[in-house]
């Protein structure tokens, strides 16, 4: 049997509307094309792609978190935090760890720190919202407080050398476009993460838990355990964020990153993830990151200054939250519907159950088990 015209377009839209963001994502490009011929070209598609690597390695951490019903706003700090620390230890002892280490260190120390808001927000069961929030503080305070408030303009030779890798580098009669080597390990890491989210127990509890909690404590998951390791993961990617971006901007501010939650927040929310968890994927939330970037880049490109930036991520962010809670409650209407249409029906219930011989009422051979 041949699929109908319906469901073709139901599997080309995506089940999380990935299809609908990929065709206004080129929707937009073609039309910034025609508006700004300047736009279509190889420097600014490089530019887009290295501006989204440090976001996409965010928004994979947010989308564990926003998949399970939560939401983390301490990524940002906790990215700063181990990058900054790496950075400042490996210079004060005046030694190169070399790639390896460097990141090994920032995953260790982001993973702490993320460990610490997964206990706090098990252990208490606190409103994972309230609790980032004030870790973002406090993980900030603490940066400045024990380790420092330096800039440095150098950085170790291991991560100098990479800042100035690049993985295609053309000369074009518009100048010089590159696309860095870190594009490729971060694709391997989006490619990992669908991987678990998709194809491991792990990946399953995290749906379970965003489409109910109480629900997925009796099927057997283990909850508390799972929010601790969610946490800990997402640590671990945002420290991983903040080594690129030091490297990508060849020096250590302690001042950067935090701020720009927003961003990141609106990308996983417009790449198709519920706000109210049960719901997301790999591949909306890399098309949602890019979709803000190119925005971005088309809003300066325009001439529209880069103060109304913020406000233009913020507007996506409410209509994408809005159309989710309109689509939730459309949802739910139906069900109403439905359900009050069994309780209307006469007939409904009468075959239910099995009688003596095994068989229900109509004929049919019942499969329940009853429990001695």
């Amino acid at each position: 049997m041949h699929p109908s015209f319906s469901d073709r377009i139901s599997k080309l839209r995506g089940s999380n509307n990935e299809g609908v963001l990929a065709l206004v994502l080129i929707l937009l490009i073609v039309g910034m094309s025609i508006a700004n011929p300047t736009f279509f070209t190889l420097n600014t598609g490089f530019s887009i792609l290295r501006s989204a690597i440090v976001p996409v390695v965010f928004a994979l951490g947010v989308l564990i978190v926003v998949i399970t019903g939560g939401i983390d706003v301490s990524f940002a700090a906790v990215a700063i935090f181990a990058g900054y620390s790496t950075v400042t230890f490996c210079l004060s002892l005046g030694f190169d760890p070399g790639l390896p280490g460097i990141f090994a260190m920032a995953i260790a120390i982001g993973a702490i720190l993320g460990l610490i808001n997964g206990v706090v927000i098990a252990r208490f069961n606190l409103p994972t919202l309230i609790v980032t929030l004030g870790t973002q503080g406090i993980f900030f305070g603490a940066m400045y407080t024990y380790v420092g408030a330096t800039y440095y303009a150098e950085l170790p030779g291991s991560m100098a050398a990479l800042a100035t890798t690049n993985l295609l580098d053309v000369t074009t009669s518009s100048g010089r476009a590159y696309l860095h080597v870190l594009v490729v390990p971060v694709l391997l890491l989006c490619l990992f993460v669908a991987w678990v989210l998709k194809r491991t127990m792990f990946g399953r509890s995290l749906y379970a838990m965003g489409g109910d909690l109480e629900a997925a404590r009796r099927a057997g998951f283990r909850v508390k355990t799972t929010q601790l390791w969610v946490y800990v993961s997402v640590g671990a990617l945002a420290s991983i964020a903040g080594v690129i971006h030091i490297v990508l901007s060849r020096s250590a501010n302690p001042r950067d990153l935090v701020g720009g939650e927003l961003d990141i927040i609106a990308a996983v929310v417009l790449g198709g993830a519920s706000i109210f968890g049960g719901r997301g994927s790999v591949i909306g939330t890399v098309l949602g990151v890019i979709l803000v970037q190119v925005i971005k880049n088309s809003l300066l490109l325009v001439g529209v200054p880069s103060a109304w930036l913020r406000t233009a991520v913020g507007v996506l962010l409410v209509i994408g939250v809005g159309i989710q809670a309109i689509a939730a409650r459309r949802k739910s209407r139906r069900m109403r519907v439905i359900d009050d249409g069994d309780l209307n029906d006469p007939n409904a219930g009468k075959h239910s159950g099995p009688t003596s011989d095994g068989s229900t009422s109509d004929g049919s051979t019942s499969t329940e088990k009853v429990d001695a």
